[in-house]
């Protein structure tokens, strides 16, 4: 397996590491900061580099087994197995996508009890799919999720058993994804106090401290996707215009 470093740090920039395995599929570590795509946030992009050499990587995927597979550009060096390696990501990207997932949860806080049937996490835009006949109008969401912003809520996470989330069932706000299960154990990501949280919910991915380092946001428009799902653009303010 690789050891998954940034379920402790999300924030750890570079780190050192070995070589276990180079395959056509990328390349293996033996512990990483790199995010593997997973749950609509896009796999990170950054560096490897070791004595003599050094290549970029542009995207990580989820492999069997629990290996993280760093996807090389095509036609870079390869490190050579057992090499120890500099791995470093490409930090502007990923905390983009931080402050916007972390976005994204506040955005579900404000539409509750419409089921989640799709999104995508994304450094310049990202989208969230209800399953709702008629949202709110895109000038309030904008409002609102600023409001929550700026209130500066800390970003931590908790864990429940697999029975315990099965009691509470309305927890998980994806209609077509589901926690992954076989630990025994769920990861929560809540945001605000346990006592009374602003939003709560199953969630793999990684997420910024507080909601005051997302910065300002903006929805850029609401799109029909069906009879009852509709997408919600948001983008963070310097992408998307003044909010």
């Amino acid at each position: 397996m690789t050891d998954p470093l940034f379920r402790a740090d999300p924030y750890l920039r570079r780190h050192a590491a070995r070589v276990l395995a180079v395959t056509p599929a990328g390349i293996v570590l033996d512990r990483s900061a790199f995010y593997a795509r997973a749950g609509g946030q896009p796999g990170d992009s950054g560096m490897l580099r070791w004595e003599g050499g050094e290549t970029p990587i542009i995207d990580t995927l989820k492999g069997e087994g629990g290996i993280v597979l760093h996807v090389p550009a095509g036609g870079a060096p390869l490190p050579p197995e057992g090499a120890e390696v500099e791995a470093a990501l490409d930090w502007d990207r990923r905390h983009r996508l931080m402050r916007m997932h972390s976005s994204l949860h506040l955005l579900c806080s404000l539409i509750p009890g419409a089921g989640v049937t799709g999104g995508q996490i994304g450094a310049d835009r990202s989208r969230l799919d209800f399953d709702l006949a008629e949202p709110p109008a895109k000038e309030w969401l904008t409002e609102r999720l600023n409001a929550l912003i700026a209130e500066d809520h800390p970003i931590t996470e908790t864990s429940i058993s697999e029975e315990e989330l099965d009691a509470n069932p309305g927890l998980v706000r994806t209609l077509s994804v589901q926690p992954p299960r076989g630990t025994g154990r769920i990861r929560l990501v809540r945001i605000g106090d346990a006592a009374k949280p602003v939003d709560l919910q199953p969630c793999g991915g990684t997420h910024v401290r507080s909601t005051a380092e997302i910065g300002r946001v903006v929805v850029q428009k609401l799109e029909n996707k069906g009879k009852a799902n509709r997408r919600v653009y948001v983008a963070l303010a310097e992408e998307g215009g003044a909010a």
